[in-house]
Parts: structure tokens; C-alpha cells; sequence
């Protein structure tokens, strides 16, 4: 039955448009990674983030392991060893820096802020990706981004040093995305989430180590949760990019602040403003505006 559904879905995702294909599995990975997040800032309160991350990058290694130990030659082969490297540097810095703020600002704020990162990919995939940008992807990505600014609601306030961790957090996820694009051109998966998962992890043994807080049953539970979810969304996420635009796929990950208001809402009891409700409107505005272009296949110069 499982296996029957699986096999309608992808001959029905293979019909779509290339971009919408990516769309779908970004959407779906934007679903679990939100879900990620809700349990890192439940945990958080009392575990530190670097031990969270570090435990997480272990569950993905063991993930990974039967096939680092079948073939480790195809796992760990790779063309582009600097972008792998690059790449385990600003996750190192996205993850510790965002999920910091995520444990400290409420859920939705926080994922609102991380969206500041649209205008770095669509810059980043410019420069390096060599993408064209159409109209109708500037608008979805500028509606998107005001909303984000909406929900902040900067005016008169002040820029607190969680607010800032989520800034840098967003430039270097928005560099990640861009490198993630490039990569899933010519790698494979498990070589992606290899990479990934033990090269952030050597990074952060020393401080979580240092710091070790003991998790109790139930904490050691989630913090497997979290693992098996990370690895999850970062396959669909490279699902996504390896066949859609990186300009493209980013306003679909608005939808993770629609996500993260029921989330917070439901569980941490954080009820929406006005003003989040209002951006929320103009986040899904821009993401399906851009979509329904790409399904029209319109292009606007």
C-alpha cells in the first residue's frame, strides 16, 4: 500500500514542471525541518544548542553509516572537496547562531527573520549559479521578504543580539542553499549528508563536550527525534535542488512561518500578533505568486 502510494506520487511528480517538482519536496522538507526546530527550542531550555547540534550530527552519521561501511569509496568520493568544506563552515555557524535564537525569540519571529536570507540567495545564485532572475520570481521573493519585515515590526524597536544571531544565521544558510544547488548537480545524497554530518560534528565535539549537560530518558528521546528529522529534511531539501532554480525554490520556504505559527501557537503557546498575521498573508502571497507563474510557465522580462 505504502510502496504503491510512494510509486503514483513520484510518476505524478515526474509529469510537473521541473521547478514545481522542487517545489513540492522544499514544501514538505520545510514541514520537517520547522518540526526540527520546535523540538530543539523545547529542549533548549535546558540542554545547550552546541550539545543539541552535536548529538544530531551523530544520528545523522549513524544514519549514514550502513552506507559509509557498504561503499565507502562511492560515499566519500567527491569532485568538489572545497565546497564541501566551505559548506561544513557555515553550517557550523548557521546552526549554532539560528538555532540560539530560535531557543531565545518565539518561534515564528525567529523564522521569520531567517527569511532575510531570500535577497542573499538571489544575489549568491546570480553571481555564482549564473541563474536568470524573471520578474515574476522578484516579485514573490520581495513580497515575501516584506512581510518578513512586517512581522518583525522594527519601527521604534531595538535589534537585540538574538535578533542579530538570526541575521548572520540567514546569510550563511542563504550561501549554504546556493552551494547545496551546485553540489546536488554532480554529487550524490549520502555524499552531501556525509560530508555534513561529520564534519559539523568534529567541529562541535569540543564545546559540546565541555559543556555537557546529562539529558534525561525523555530528552535523549527527542534529541534522536531531532537527528532523524534533520537527516529527512536535508534529503528532501536536496530532492528539491537537485531539480528545481535555487531563485526559484526560495519563496516556497516561506511556507516554514505558516508551520512555525501553528507550531508555536499549539505547543510553546505563542499567539500570533496582528502584524505576524498581516506578513503571514503577504509570505503566502509571494510564495504563490511565483508558483502559479511557474505553473503557467509565464516569463516575465
Amino acid at each position: 500500500m505504502v510502496l504503491d502510494v510512494s510509486t503514483r506520487l513520484r510518476a505524478y511528480m515526474a509529469h510537473l514542471p521541473r521547478n514545481l517538482q522542487g517545489a513540492v519536496w522544499i514544501a514538505l522538507a520545510g514541514l520537517v525541518l520547522t518540526t526540527m526546530t520546535a523540538l530543539i527550542k523545547s529542549v533548549g531550555e535546558a540542554i545547550p544548542v552546541v550539545q543539541i547540534l552535536f548529538i544530531r550530527q551523530v544520528v545523522m552519521t549513524l544514519a549514514m553509516a550502513p552506507r559509509m561501511i557498504r561503499t565507502p569509496a562511492q560515499v566519500f568520493q567527491t569532485a568538489a572537496p572545497k565546497l564541501h568544506v566551505l559548506r561544513v563552515a557555515l553550517s557550523t555557524v548557521a546552526m549554532t547562531a539560528g538555532f540560539t535564537a530560535m531557543v531565545h525569540l518565539p518561534l515564528a519571529d525567529a523564522v521569520a527573520i531567517s527569511f532575510s536570507r531570500s535577497f542573499f540567495v538571489a544575489i549568491f545564485a546570480i553571481v555564482i549559479l549564473h541563474e536568470i532572475v524573471w520578474v515574476h520570481r522578484w516579485i514573490g521573493i520581495v513580497l515575501g521578504f516584506v512581510g518578513v519585515v512586517v512581522i518583525c515590526n522594527p519601527v521604534g524597536g531595538s535589534v537585540d543580539h538574538y535578533t542579530l544571531l538570526a541575521l548572520v544565521s540567514a546569510g550563511a544558510v542563504a550561501m549554504i542553499m546556493v552551494i547545496v544547488r551546485k553540489l546536488a548537480q554532480s554529487e550524490s545524497l549520502a555524499t552531501v549528508i556525509t560530508y555534513q554530518a561529520l564534519g559539523v560534528g568534529v567541529l562541535l565535539a569540543g564545546p559540546a563536550l565541555y559543556g555537557w549537560v546529562a539529558p534525561s530518558a525523555l530528552q535523549w528521546a527527542l534529541l534522536v527525534c531531532i537527528g532523524g528529522l534533520s537527516t529527512l529534511g536535508q534529503s528532501l531539501n536536496f530532492l528539491g535542488f537537485r531539480v528545481g532554480e535555487a531563485t526559484a525554490l526560495a519563496p516556497v520556504d516561506y511556507l516554514r512561518l505558516i508551520y512555525s505559527l501553528a507550531i508555536g501557537a499549539v505547543f510553546f503557546l505563542e499567539m500570533p500578533t496582528m502584524t505576524t498575521l498581516a506578513g503571514a498573508v503577504l509570505v503566502i502571497g509571494g510564495t504563490f505568486w511565483g508558483l502559479w507563474f511557474e505553473r503557467r510557465g509565464h516569463r516575465l522580462a
